[in-house]
């Protein structure tokens, strides 16, 4: 005869909505999310929309639209600001729940690859509460703050023996059709959400050989003055940078950082790991036993000065002119139609406009790969790195390398043109590209 915790424990727990909504104002309140206005609002979006349309598809282009306020034509396959926000709130959602929320009764998870929250009771503090009972103390504790219906189970009990009966019986069926067919049923094939496009293991796949992880080596320039008053680029020819000792190195773009979100992102699907270091730190050893991502360009990432980097599109700056001292892409003998020379917008108007360098290269060692992915500004690395993670862009490079297999795939340089609205990468265009012989 089954104990009657047993037959509880088998049958879901309902959760109130009340208790739900309290779960997520504890999220929204608590240390690592109350700083965060837009994240806190898109967790009370996302919880309001699961909780009253239970199953339903929630649209990138719905939350940008009515949490964001972006405008109606808003294209989710050129801005990734909605899968930028919700890889944060996944990862703040885990931050919690490994510290502070460790004991709280309910789990609020928002999983890979849909925009649906998932509740749950947290199986750590069910299972305490269950040795609990285990230990014979009579007691009959609370279960659920505010309400949540955890106790329905108590109230189904008397329907647990028929719905234990049929699940025996197709347990024994189960078992008697493995038994004929003489074989161990085999793993569910992947959801169609979860498989990874062909052009994404291509490409990223060849830097998963060797075994080490690759580095991702991000920009962070010299600075000098105080965060508080301004900064400016340090310039080791000034004499005054060079004896202050007053110089600040711990800061990078916000395109570099989104953009190392954007490749954990890609290299996650791959069942992979990404190691990240700041420029100022790699050394030429990490170029001989590495597969090295450089991101930000030489003005920045001062380490792409020190080894071999892009010839055929380099980073100059402008010596005559209005545009005097701007940091400009210089094309290298230029094809029919190629710009001589490629340059953001100007520093008194919006950015509207920037350019990037992508350079796939073989490293000091030929198993070593070493990719450059480089904008005259932040927006511009942003804007390349998303090029090369997303499944159309991605497929229309390798198109145009002829490129169908890992071995397929040769040394290249690349020049990229990239839309920005509002310090967002909207739309990244290929307008050259160089094989590297």
């Amino acid at each position: 005869m089954f104990h009657l915790r047993y037959i509880r424990d088998m049958i879901p727990v309902v959760l109130s909505r009340e208790a739900v909504l309290e779960q997520v104002e504890r999220l929204a309140r608590s240390e690592v999310l109350h700083n965060s206005e837009s994240l806190c609002k898109l967790l009370r979006y996302l919880a309001e929309q699961s909780l009253e349309h239970p199953g339903a598809t929630i649209k990138e282009y719905q939350i940008a639209t009515e949490v964001f306020h972006r405008s109606e034509d808003f294209d989710p396959q050129l801005d990734s600001v909605i899968r930028v926000q919700a890889g944060r709130l996944r990862t703040k959602l885990a931050s919690y729940y490994a510290g502070d929320g460790t004991e709280d009764r309910i789990v609020v998870e928002l999983p890979k690859g849909n925009y649906t929250l998932h509740f749950h009771e947290n199986p750590r503090r069910a299972k305490a509460e269950a040795a609990g009972e285990g230990n014979g103390n009579g007691h009959n504790h609370e279960r659920t703050p505010q309400g949540a219906n955890v106790d329905a189970g108590l109230r189904l009990a008397r329907y647990a023996v028929p719905v234990l009966s049929v699940l025996l019986a197709l347990a024994l069926a189960t078992l008697g059709m493995l038994l004929w067919r003489g074989s161990a049923p085999t793993a569910q094939p992947a959801a169609a959400a979860d498989k990874v496009p062909p052009s994404i293991q291509l490409f990223w796949g060849s830097f998963l050989a060797p075994a080490n992880e690759p580095w991702v080596v991000f920009s962070n320039a010299t600075f000098v003055g105080r965060p508080e008053t301004g900064l400016r680029y340090s310039s080791a020819s000034t004499p005054t940078d060079a004896a202050s000792g007053k110089v600040f190195d711990h800061y990078t773009g916000v395109g570099e950082v989104l953009a190392v979100h954007e490749l954990d992102e890609v290299f996650s699907r791959l069942h992979a790991t990404l190691r990240v270091k700041r420029g100022s730190l790699f050394s030429l050893d990490d170029l001989k036993q590495n597969n090295l991502i450089f991101l930000g360009s030489p003005a920045e990432n001062l380490t792409l000065r020190d080894i071999p980097s892009t010839s055929h599109f380099v980073f100059q700056r402008v010596a005559v002119g209005p545009r005097k001292g701007d940091l400009a892409i210089a094309t290298i003998n230029p094809q029919q139609g190629e710009p001589l020379q490629s340059l953001a917008s100007p520093a008194d108007q919006a950015l509207a406009e920037d350019y990037a360098v992508i350079g796939y290269k073989r490293g000091m060692e030929s198993s070593r790969l070493v990719l450059i992915i480089a904008g005259t500004t932040t927006f511009g690395t942003q804007g390349a790195v998303e090029f090369l993670c997303h499944k159309e862009t991605l497929e229309e490079l390798l198109g145009k390398l002829n490129a169908k297999k890992v071995e397929e795939l040769k040394p290249f340089e690349a020049l990229l043109r990239v839309k920005i609205s509002r310090g967002v990468p909207v739309e990244t265009t290929l307008i050259a590209l160089h094989p590297d012989q």
